[in-house]
């Protein structure tokens, strides 16, 4: 709502100023004024004109007022200071059409500018998910549902690294240490007593151990990642029945905390249907990658260091020199296949995989898997008109050389529209280490944050800490006795512990290292899910109460609040809301006045930038822009229902007005929470 009026306003400047001054101009910044006595939505952008016209700021203002004062929603525009146009929007429409807006399904708001790829997750398919993987995927899944809920179209990938260093080491361990036949991995598979991710877990790092103790066991690990590579031996096999395994795990572990797929990559495709050749082929007759033919790395086909421009560490990762692209054995490393992953995803390979259905979620949606031939109703995946990145900073060299190679082999536009959504990694605090087991030493439980490490063991599996959410979670039901019913604890301890975990993990900035803590994530007052979702729940309760003491109301006066506060919203066939807004203009101009007034109109201001706020998230790439923005609506509708009796309000028509502030923050809320991907219990 409040995007669209600025957008207006800036479209009406530019042309203003070509009609005033014949000159061509960008949209302007606009920005807010210090108070509401000084208008609404402030713009500054007559100071930078001042040195192209040669005129003072203010006399240009004063040119452009007439050419902005007949735009709609916008009460008058000033002039103030030296030169700032301020506008004042006309409190009534811009609430009414607010409230409109609620009321209806969520409208796209943007032309979709093709396809967009979302590669989030991708664990390495050898072991259970860890905590820090559960950041990565909730940054990934979050962004994701912002771009939908502006328009865009968007496919969701998770790339699957089976022919990788990790799925080998696990396979050297089930070969060499726990001595398993295929067959024998696959009766560990089967066995519902056991978790075959969490004994691979295990196992993985008993091998890291092992390869500690034993530099020569380092020979198993190349020879089983060439066999793997090569695809036709018993590792290759084992390797594929190990990694096909732990992704269905890692499926339902994300599935847990709302998490879906549109297409599992996997990396032994990029392999066995020649892309990484064809990839091969381009980088070598562009001249992006050259023979080394002395030194360490005799024998390699490498890319100079000067050719991976950009943000991000300035030395290589995992001690392997990361400029490597073909190893002198004939491997690939990581740093090639993804450059032939990401020419596929912008449809410059000229191949594309097979696809078959890996996966079919409980509410029908299937998750497909490439395939060397797939089936014949597949849809149409990859041909990206720009592409993210999910992927930890530590990554971010890799994906500048990645992003180079698309440079040098003359694909600008699409290196442009390539972008690596970096974050941070997730440690626990002390105190929710030693809960989830973690021995720590007197210098541990000082630090700021438990580092952990799946090689060496430490570490908290993502369902692990699922689980003790939930049960600390049912403590809290039970305790507030928001239900009797068994399965309905079950239900609000799961959304909760899920709301509580993903806000957490949201509301840092990603380029934030932070420290998971159990108690804070649950907590049901300060910035937390669980305060976000009992908002919610206070503003329906709010509606249910009226119902039940006024039955002669009619409730599709406020479409999508029943009997439970819950109902979904009732459309017309245009998709309009069927109801008709309950004050008039003039009666909403009148609320809007006095010192109740400017607290009414700042809260309906702010339930009325939901969508400039996913916009400017989506810009910066920072999903905590939407998390502030819902905890401040939180807050604020909280402060608004401590100081106003709504319930026992005697002026019936300021009642009705004060349920209509409450409907506007419930709606806007809650779309803002479905963006983070919390549901919402019916009692807290």
């Amino acid at each position: 709502m409040f995007l669209e009026i600025q957008q207006k306003i800036q479209a009406t400047f530019v042309e203003a100023v070509r009609r005033v001054f014949q000159l061509e101009v960008q949209p302007p910044a606009l920005d807010s004024p210090p108070n509401l006595e000084m208008g609404d939505i402030s713009l500054a952008a007559c100071f930078e004109l001042a040195k192209q016209l040669r005129q003072p700021p203010r006399r240009i203002a004063e040119q452009l007022v007439p050419q902005l004062s007949a735009l709609e929603g916008v009460e008058r525009v000033t002039v103030a200071g030296a030169g700032y146009l301020n506008f004042y929007l006309h409190r009534a429409q811009t609430a009414a059409r607010l409230f409109d807006r609620r009321c209806s399904s969520p409208a796209p708001r943007t032309t979709p500018r093709g396809k967009i790829l979302v590669e989030h997750t991708s664990i390495n398919p050898n072991k259970a998910a860890h905590i820090g993987h559960l950041r990565n995927a909730v940054l990934g899944d979050t962004f994701v549902r912002l771009l939908r809920f502006r328009g865009e179209t968007v496919e969701v990938q998770n790339y699957i690294d089976n022919t990788g260093v990790q799925v080998a080491d696990v396979v050297v361990g089930f070969l060499h240490l726990a001595s398993k036949t295929r067959q024998e991995v696959g009766a560990l598979i089967q066995d519902t007593s056991a978790r075959f991710d969490y004994y691979s877990w295990d196992l993985y790092a008993r091998v890291f151990q092992w390869y500690e103790a034993n530099k020569e066991a380092l020979n198993l690990r190349s020879q089983v990642l060439k066999d793997i590579e090569e695809g036709h031996s018993e590792p290759a096999a084992l390797a594929e029945v190990i990694s096909t395994a732990i992704v269905h795990a890692h499926l339902k572990t994300m599935l847990r905390i709302n998490i879906q797929y549109d297409l599992l990559v996997q990396e032994s495709e990029i392999l066995k249907l020649d892309f990484w050749r064809s990839a091969f082929e381009l980088l070598k007759k562009n001249g992006a990658i050259r023979l080394e033919e002395t030194g360490k790395n005799a024998g390699c086909w490498v890319m100079d260091l000067a050719e991976a421009p950009g943000e991000g560490d300035s030395e290589p990762a995992d001690g392997e020199d990361i400029k490597i692209i073909v190893r002198s054995n004939g491997t690939v490393t990581y740093v090639g296949k993804d450059i032939a992953y990401h020419l596929w995803k912008f449809a410059l390979l000229g191949k594309d995989f097979g696809y078959v259905v890996f996966h079919r979620y409980p509410d029908g949606h299937s998750v497909w898997r490439t395939a060397l031939n797939g089936q014949a109703d597949a849809p149409p995946f990859g041909h990206a008109s720009a592409a993210y990145a999910v992927i930890d900073t530590r990554q971010s060299y890799l994906q500048n050389i990645v992003k180079a190679a698309l440079h040098t082999l003359g694909y600008h536009e699409r290196a442009s529209n390539l972008h690596h959504f970096a974050y941070e990694v997730v440690g626990l605090s002390p105190g929710c280490a030693e809960e989830m087991g973690i021995a720590l030493s007197d210098e541990d439980r000082e630090r700021p944050y438990v580092e952990v490490s799946g090689r060496k063991g430490q570490g908290v599996k993502a369902d692990d800490l699922i689980d003790t959410l939930i049960a600390r979670a049912s403590e809290e039901v039970r305790s507030r006795e928001m239900t009797q019913d068994p399965a309905q604890q079950q239900d609000y301890a799961r959304k909760i512990a899920v709301g509580a975990l993903r806000y957490f993990l949201l509301k840092f900035s990603r380029r934030m290292i932070i420290a998971f803590d159990f108690k804070e994530a649950l907590a049901f007052e300060g910035e937390t899910g669980p305060y976000l979702q009992y908002s919610v729940v206070r503003a329906r309760n709010i509606f249910r109460k009226f119902l039940e003491s006024h039955p002669e109301f009619q409730p599709e006066r406020f479409p999508g609040v029943g009997s439970t506060g819950v109902p979904p919203v009732p459309h017309g066939q245009d998709g309009r809301a069927t109801a008709p807004l309950a004050l008039s203009p003039e009666q909403l101009q009148g609320f809007f006045t006095g010192e109740d007034g400017r607290a009414f109109w700042e809260m309906t201001l702010l339930a009325g930038q939901l969508e400039l706020v996913v916009e400017q998230s989506i810009n910066s790439e920072e999903p905590a822009v939407v998390a502030k923005y819902a905890f401040r609506l939180a807050q604020a509708f909280n402060n608004f229902y401590h100081h106003h009796h709504i319930l026992s309000e005697p002026d019936l028509a300021r009642q009705q007005f004060l349920l209509y502030l409450v409907y506007l923050t419930e709606r806007t809320l809650s779309l803002a929470i479905e963006q983070m991907g919390i549901e919402i219990p019916e009692h807290m």
